[in-house]
């Protein structure tokens, strides 16, 4: 992994840090899964992101994503071409 893949996934696990204040938070990075996709060649990387948190209680799939976006604002336009956001409360499994 690059030295800047690295640094972008540290950024992108404090603005979920710092937002969420997550039990468990998991990023992984997919761009070498997309070389050569028309996303890819800008520079901004495919991302999968997993996190438990009590700020995800009782909240719709749908906002649940929102807030994860809003949480990364800027990365968003910058470095970040794609997500995949697993976001539970605890308790909640993963299939939820």
């Amino acid at each position: 992994m690059s030295e800047a893949a690295a640094g972008r996934i540290e950024r992108i696990r404090q603005c979920l840090q710092q937002a969420f204040a997550p039990q468990r938070l998991e990023v992984v990075d997919d761009s070498h899964l997309h070389v050569g996709h028309a996303g890819a060649r800008d520079g901004r990387g495919h991302y999968t992101v997993e996190l438990v948190s009590d700020a995800f209680a009782g909240k719709p799939l749908l906002a649940r994503q929102r807030a994860v976006y809003a949480a990364l604002g800027p990365m968003m336009q910058t470095d970040i071409h794609a997500l995949i956001i697993k976001a539970h409360a605890p308790g909640e499994s993963a299939a939820q």
